[in-house]
């Protein structure tokens, strides 16, 4: 393969010294290096404390690297630790770039000779912990949702997001930004963890995906018992602000969660800051209402639903749709209130 930021290649061995067994995760520890991720992670997330001991490069770094390599457990990061090919490319990204004083400066974090590549488990979870606000938890209210506020190290996390997101769209702009925005349940067993509507604990954040680009704009954690549309107005406009430039047209996607009026009516708006109007489509509530409308549609008035294909033809699907007479009763009260079509499948 091309030579990329780091000096490594692909090979057969017998002997396996300074060697890897994970051989697609070369590239990853490379484009770290190469798009500057290393670099932003030192300059906004300030979560190490003194300049001692790991520093939030490797931290942060070392735990994208056990998410990449199927790690299911912090304590999984003794994988990368027993991998001395990966702890050589490890330790190249994470200096790939310093000025000889910068490489020096690594070395006298530590007080006695640094005998590991990658952070034990119990100092990455002593790191972790500097991402949540104790403070932010005596504000919870029983039987209410609640999202603690961000603090300085989760920030400075967000701003390195961003600053990859920019680095994609440098080498590969794209003027329209499709939005798609979904919650998902993440099932866990910790006992911290609070109950979903689907009886289990587990988590439930919410993620914008960038169709056009194929990655995640903007994410936020969340308890489990927090509903996926819960201040997605918000979210949404956090995720626009995020936007690197060259974005002119802005869509979004969403499924019944989305289907909120204060939502709507912001995309509906000509003068967003930045992206003007947004179209949307929103998966709404089949309320009984809703279904008589459905019910009034003739025959005639349903047509063939085709499919695109990947090669751009379009297919004949066994399903039909057709537009429906509907208003709902929340924009039905005022001559002004926006109109919005609506579309059911069969």
């Amino acid at each position: 393969m091309t030579q990329g930021e780091l000096a490594f290649k692909y090979e057969v061995d017998g002997q396996g010294v300074g060697m890897t067994g994970m051989g697609g995760i070369g590239p990853y520890l490379d484009l770290a290096s190469r798009s500057g991720m290393v670099r932003s992670i030192e300059r906004h997330v300030k979560a190490r404390r003194g300049g001692q001991g790991w520093t939030d490069a490797e931290s942060v770094v070392s735990l994208v690297m056990l998410n990449l390599v199927g790690g299911d457990c912090v304590e999984d990061v003794d994988r990368l630790e027993s991998d001395k090919g990966f702890c050589r490319l490890l330790s190249r990204a994470v200096s790939q770039g310093l000025s000889r004083k910068g490489r020096r400066g690594l070395k006298k974090r530590w007080r006695k000779e640094k005998t590991r590549s990658v952070p034990s488990s119990s100092a990455l979870f002593r790191y972790l912990s500097e991402f949540h606000d104790r403070d932010q938890e005596g504000l919870r209210e029983p039987g209410r949702a609640f999202i603690p506020l961000a603090n300085e190290a989760l920030k400075g996390l967000c701003k390195v997001k961003k600053d990859l997101v920019g680095f994609v769209q440098n080498n590969q702009a794209e003027q329209t930004a499709t939005l798609d925005m979904d919650a998902t349940l993440v099932e866990t067993e910790k006992a911290e963890a609070l109950w979903c509507y689907k009886g289990n604990r587990a988590y439930q954040p919410i993620n914008t995906w960038w169709a056009e680009q194929g990655l995640v704009l903007h994410t936020e954690f969340r308890d489990g018992n927090v509903p996926a549309g819960f201040e997605q107005k918000r979210v949404l406009e956090e995720a626009i602000a995020s936007f690197p430039k060259g974005v002119k047209k802005v869509r979004m996607r969403s499924d019944t969660a989305g289907y909120q009026h204060e939502l709507l009516r912001y995309c509906d708006k000509e003068d967003n800051k930045g992206c003007g109007r947004i179209e949307f489509t929103v998966g709404c509530d089949v309320n009984p209402e809703f279904k008589k409308a459905v019910g009034e549609v003739t025959d005639e008035d349903w047509t063939g639903l085709m499919k695109r294909e990947r090669s751009g033809e379009l297919r004949e699907t066994r399903r039909q749709w057709a537009e429906v007479c509907f208003v709902p009763d929340a924009i039905g009260r005022s001559k002004n209130a926006p109109e919005y079509r609506y579309l059911a499948i069969r």
